[in-house]
């Protein structure tokens, strides 16, 4: 007997659910929902999606527990991130992990910094060079919040310089913890002792020498703050 040809055209349904989450995925990553905005209703995503009510919600609550959307009861469904691991590792962020989230800081910021070295291009050195001005205008400020995020950009703007996609997507990802890092080392308040000069850094980038930068890379991560230079 030959089988019904909807029951041989219709997939899965774990198949359509995955389906389901790559093109809301794909929508979210593409901006059509940006993070802080609303999604579409259930009923609108059945119909532009074109699966059932059933896939739609198993999609949606995926999403949700990966931490990329929102469920907030009688508001709607909000996009919070667009990344999964960024919420994991936020889950994972403890004062007792604080040692691990350095270690990892090492790892990606050591290579960061040689890779920039030798694949630096003259705009990176106009970047790095806005962002190490902004970091010590920043410190000079006296702001911790506003030093936090001028610290942050200029080591982003390190991992930028590398020139690897796949390395500035994995630093990205743990942005939140590595400026957990830099606040819990400030502390309330910004002090001399806790300085941490960065222009050998980006000179050491600038002279594409990558030895050189590697070291001094990794020297702040060892310095104030018992190892939590940033």
């Amino acid at each position: 007997m030959t089988p019904a040809r909807d029951s041989v055209a219709a997939p899965p349904r774990g198949h359509r659910v995955r389906q389901t989450i790559e093109q809301l995925r794909e929508r979210i990553l593409g901006g059509e929902w940006p993070v802080g905005g609303r999604i579409p209703t259930e009923p609108q995503l059945v119909a532009a999606l074109g699966v059932g009510r059933n896939t739609v919600r198993e999609a949606v609550r995926a999403l949700a527990h990966a931490g990329v959307l929102e469920c907030r009861q009688g508001s709607g469904t909000y996009v919070v991130s667009t990344d999964e691991l960024a919420p994991v590792v936020a889950r994972r962020l403890t004062d007792d992990r604080m040692t691990e989230v350095i270690e990892v800081r090492r790892a990606f910021e050591v290579e960061a910094a040689r890779l920039a070295a030798l694949r630096r291009t003259p705009e990176d050195l106009a970047a790095l060079d806005g962002a190490l001005a902004a970091r010590e205008a920043a410190w000079r400020g006296g702001r911790v919040d506003e030093f936090v995020e001028a610290d942050a950009a200029l080591h982003t703007a390190v991992v930028a310089a590398a020139h690897n996609a796949m390395l500035a997507e994995l630093y990205a990802s743990v942005g939140a913890a590595l400026r957990s890092t830099v606040a819990q080392a400030m502390g309330e308040a910004l002090t001399p002792e806790r300085y941490v000069d960065h222009s050998r850094l980006v000179e050491a980038i600038r002279a594409g020498d990558p030895q050189r930068a590697a070291i001094e890379a990794g020297a702040f991560l060892e310095g104030p703050a018992g190892g939590s230079g940033c």
